[in-house]
């Protein structure tokens, strides 16, 4: 395995951390009243909510946090690729369901990688399973004497590695070893993935807030009481929720 330059890793960084942060934003652009509203309203009612602004202000935490999860998770999977191309001519994978493919003391890797340990419901860590089984046997059939391993890479978390499915579950640091033999990398890319955070972070709360004036003043308009005021929940609910057909309201068998 070559070694890695650390600089090389650090130029990678700073270049698409970027376009993480554009996409946060772009997200946020693309944000409406309807699609804030698709989200639990009972939770909110339970939560006691009464001012249309603190609403819409957990609508939007609740929406951007699974769409940051997934933003930033692209990011970290593209960072294992480059380190892998750097160390071991590793590459994209063509595979349904592999992101990654790298050749290593002998070994064949095919890896699928995550970024965090809570990731999928058991159909979807059944259909990993059955993707990583097929690209080790596709493999295997055009290289009858290749040793493939198949991995599902995690980027951060302590847990020990395992085999579990057929595969091989590598964590946190150990995943970052694997990828680069350099005990401390998942530590030295703390500090480049934090380039200009508070510069980008700044720009995106300026416009968050606009954001949330902006839904407030529609929410207002269309779920809040004219003359009191107060959020209208059986509005919103009915607006989340009413499907009720009386005519018809169950298809025939």
């Amino acid at each position: 395995m070559n070694s890695l330059n650390l600089n090389h890793v650090r130029d990678y960084v700073n270049e698409n951390i970027v376009d993480f942060h554009q996409r946060k934003l772009k997200s946020l652009a693309e944000l409406n009243l309807e699609k804030l509203l698709t989200k639990n309203p009972y939770l909110f009612k339970a939560k006691n909510l009464s001012k249309a602004s603190e609403l819409i202000d957990d609508l939007l935490n609740a929406f951007l946090s699974s769409s940051e999860e997934k933003l930033f998770g692209d990011f970290l999977e593209g960072l294992a690729v480059f380190v892998a191309e750097q160390t071991c001519n590793g590459h994209k994978s063509t595979a349904q369901g592999v992101d990654l493919e790298f050749f290593n003391s002998n070994t064949h890797y095919v890896v699928s990688v995550k970024s965090g340990p809570n990731w999928g419901n058991s159909s979807q860590q059944d259909k990993l399973e059955q993707d990583l089984k097929t690209a080790v046997a596709r493999l295997k059939q055009s290289h009858h004497t290749l040793n493939v391993q198949s991995v599902l890479g995690i980027c951060y978390g302590k847990t020990k590695t395992s085999f579990i499915r057929g595969y091989m579950k590598i964590v946190g640091q150990n995943f970052w070893y694997l990828i680069s033999e350099n005990p401390n990398l998942y530590i030295e890319i703390v500090d480049p993935i934090g380039y200009e955070a508070k510069k980008h972070n700044d720009d995106f709360l300026k416009k968050r807030g606009g954001i949330i004036n902006i839904l407030t003043k529609q929410l207002i308009n269309k779920f809040c009481d004219k003359k009191t005021g107060e959020i209208d929940w059986s509005k919103l609910v009915q607006f989340n929720s009413g499907n009720y057909n009386p005519n018809k309201p169950f298809p025939n068998p």
